[in-house]
């Protein structure tokens, strides 16, 4: 019997603990998420009829008239229209962590691959997924470059897609560069008042890794043979991407649901172990009046 209360209290407290450490799963995405800074204001969309969709509102405005002294103006109408749009991510793991191998870890094991998990294999994914998304949306500026090897090649792509975005009218705030690391190393090396003036254009510069960085991705569906390890490759006929300039407010970048959803092993029917579930249900998309905002450099080949 007291060996019975010492496990009752055991499973007791890993569930108290690992409660208190969910939270920080949200901060870990935060943390090691390259677009997270561009995920909108939630208070601006509700919730779909559907499990898997959201509404989003839109308005539309006539423009100016004629201002007639004896009639004064002239009638103008403003319509609110709700779009409603579905979510195009969603993908999901569950884990199991024998209780023994979680005790003697000093419940490590259980901790450390939730957060492992969303680090390395999540937020890539999701960061990865994004830019392809984004990229292939029809309307938007695109590039199809020769290499940029010198500093200069790099600035003078920068500065030709801020005019670009200039011509469009896109506005100058909140203008986000996505570029890679050796890009970013050419134009650091540059170290003259002409590289930091361009590079100054933006909200924010992020460096971000060439496997997270393509025109397209490939999904692995976990079940197939050849994609039961899961994750994402890069696509059939993708580019590599040098560079993105995203504005946040041409995105529809949201969460639908994400679930972290811990099953102790006493709750568990199928095996003796800790069992942690991972889901994450979002849409990456651009309005269709706004793809003025995203700016795409890419490789001319595969």
């Amino acid at each position: 019997m007291k060996n019975l209360k010492m496990n009752l209290q055991y499973f007791a407290n890993s569930i108290a603990l690992f409660k208190q450490y969910i939270p920080l799963l949200d901060k870990v995405y935060k943390q090691a998420s390259l677009t997270s800074k561009l995920d909108g204001n939630p208070e601006l969309v509700k919730q779909g009829a559907n499990a898997n969709e959201l509404v989003i509102p839109k308005i539309s405005m006539d423009g100016l008239a004629d201002y007639s002294r004896n009639s004064g103006y002239v009638s103008g109408d403003v319509t609110m229209t709700n779009e409603t749009v579905a979510c195009n991510f969603d993908r999901g793991r569950m884990f199991t962590v024998d209780a023994l191998d979680n005790i003697e870890t000093a419940q490590l094991a259980f901790g450390q691959l939730s957060s492992e998990f969303i680090r390395t294999k999540v937020v890539p994914e999701l960061d990865a997924f994004r830019f392809a998304k984004y990229a292939s949306v029809d309307g938007i500026s695109t590039v199809a470059g020769a290499a940029l090897t010198t500093g200069d090649a790099v600035i003078k792509a920068l500065r030709a897609a801020t005019q670009k975005m200039d011509d469009d009218e896109v506005p100058y705030e909140n203008r986000h560069l996505f570029i890679t690391a050796t890009l970013n190393g050419l134009v650091e090396d540059m170290d003259t008042t002409k590289s930091k003036k361009v590079m100054e254009r933006f909200a924010s510069v992020t460096i971000v890794p060439q496997s997270r960085f393509y025109t397209a991705i490939k999904q692995n569906d976990g079940t197939t043979s050849g994609q039961t390890v899961g994750g994402y490759t890069k696509g059939t006929g993708a580019a590599d991407i040098n560079f993105m300039i995203l504005h946040k407010d041409a995105l529809i970048q949201f969460d639908k649901r994400v679930v972290n959803k811990v099953i102790s092993p006493d709750e568990n029917q199928s095996s003796d172990g800790w069992k942690f579930g991972y889901r994450d249900v979002s849409i990456a998309d651009v309005y269709e009046n706004k793809v003025a905002g995203i700016y795409l450099h890419k490789a001319t080949t595969t």
